[in-house]
């Protein structure tokens, strides 16, 4: 089973775009994306959020900034924000310039609007268990986890890579869901066996198409967060972390690349801004 993120993410914008059409009052969620530099992916990326967003009715917004601006001056932007009522979501699109430090930007927005989830409030939430804004690529995997085994509990689930924005929250979904799960990164030694092993792999390391056939067992589930660009034959191709044309006749499901975890990621960042609507408004469901 090929697992069609694009689907799933559809599903996903319609039933929060249903959410939205049942909100009283005349206050829309509003999601600010602040984008800094002209970095190619990132403007594709900043383009995609903002035409999602206003399909299903949130207000979105981007403020441009040069590569230039200083750190304060983003600090400034943000706190604006943060005290202005009509936003509810806050993003800075990363990667940002390298005289800007990306743990005092993130630190620096409201917890409440940290619609990327990476702010340590919503982290540690996280870890602890406790209702928290998400990081929307995780929160996008567990989805399409969801729709092939509703039931996770007691899976052997082994994460490929350890960074903030994926690996590790990650792992406190899984865990929350009775998962046994096992990380493994580039010091990690016969990663191989322990992947064989697992009944769930989600690879997010960068590494084109790092995970073979003899990695994975018999219907394994494999999610591959991965987009690296290689040259095939001449032609730019997008790969996953994963290869792709070997092991799909071996598991259970897989998502593609492109169009698997990819459009999720955007869905679940609007879910997020519905969510931190709901909870600065008070609304119910929070």
């Amino acid at each position: 089973m090929i697992i069609d993120g694009k689907k799933v993410a559809e599903e996903l914008r319609a039933k929060i775009k249903s959410d939205i059409n049942k909100l009283t009052g005349n206050q829309k969620p509003g999601l600010t994306v602040i984008l800094i530099g002209e970095d190619a992916a990132s403007q594709i990326y900043v383009k995609n959020k903002e035409k999602f967003a206003n399909e299903v009715g949130i207000n979105s917004t981007v403020i441009r900034f040069k590569s230039s601006i200083s750190e304060e001056d983003l600090k400034n932007q943000i706190r604006k924000l943060n005290n202005d009522n009509n936003v509810h979501g806050i993003l800075v699109q990363l990667p940002l310039p390298k005289h800007i430090n990306q743990r005092d930007i993130i630190e620096t927005i409201d917890p409440k609007k940290d619609v990327d989830g990476f702010h340590p409030i919503n982290v540690g939430n996280l870890s602890s268990g406790n209702d928290a804004l998400v990081p929307c690529t995780p929160l996008g995997c567990y989805y399409l986890i969801k729709k092939v085994v509703p039931n996770l509990s007691g899976l052997n689930a082994v994460v490929i890579g350890r960074s903030n924005i994926n690996g590790k929250p990650m792992t406190q979904l899984l865990l929350k869901e009775n998962c046994t799960v096992t990380i493994v990164h580039s010091k990690t030694k016969n990663i191989e066996e322990i992947c064989c092993r697992a009944d769930l792999i989600i690879a997010a390391v960068g590494i084109p198409k790092m995970v073979k056939s003899n990695w994975i067992k018999k219907d394994a589930v494999i999610i591959d967060v991965g987009i690296n660009r290689i040259e095939v034959d001449g032609k730019n191709k997008i790969v996953g972390d994963v290869d792709f044309d070997e092991v799909q006749n071996k598991v259970k499901a897989i998502t593609p690349v492109p169009g698997g975890v990819g459009p999720m990621t955007i869905a679940c960042l609007l879910e997020n801004t519905l969510k931190a609507f709901n909870k600065i408004s008070g609304n119910a469901p929070q």
